[in-house]
């Protein structure tokens, strides 16, 4: 079986307050990864967890579904998740789907990708 396209790095800043720093391609078979490492945090007690996501190269609707039940856990339990940093992509599928509130703030994205051009007639 081949090793996980995904690094999954944990950075606690204090005992209530994280960073999860991920790197590679967030799929069916990495977003496992990805749901451990957001329910850990949940379980040690974590109140806000900040997830980079500079590195993504690649996020399918595995991922997406893996943060949006993060998300419904973390608002169950009172605490706080916040996406940065998304890659284009990731952050127009985001868009398209309704799950902005995932993100820290509005321009937390990338400026638009050469390689993606903004849709005619509006923003990415």
């Amino acid at each position: 079986m081949p090793l996980p396209r995904l690094n999954v790095h944990r950075h606690d800043h204090t005992t209530t307050c994280t960073l999860i720093t991920l790197a590679g391609e967030i799929d069916l078979a990495t977003a496992p990864l990805v749901r451990v490492a957001l329910a850990e945090c949940l379980h040690d007690g974590i109140r806000t967890t900040d997830v980079d996501l500079t590195e993504v190269t690649f996020c399918d609707a595995s991922g997406l579904n893996a943060f949006l039940a993060a998300s419904g856990l973390a608002t169950e339990a009172g605490t706080i998740l916040r996406l940065h940093h998304p890659p284009p992509i990731m952050a127009r599928i985001i868009e398209i789907t309704g799950s902005g509130f995932l993100l820290h703030e509005v321009h937390s994205a990338r400026p638009p990708s050469r390689r993606f051009p903004a849709p005619a007639g509006g923003s990415p």
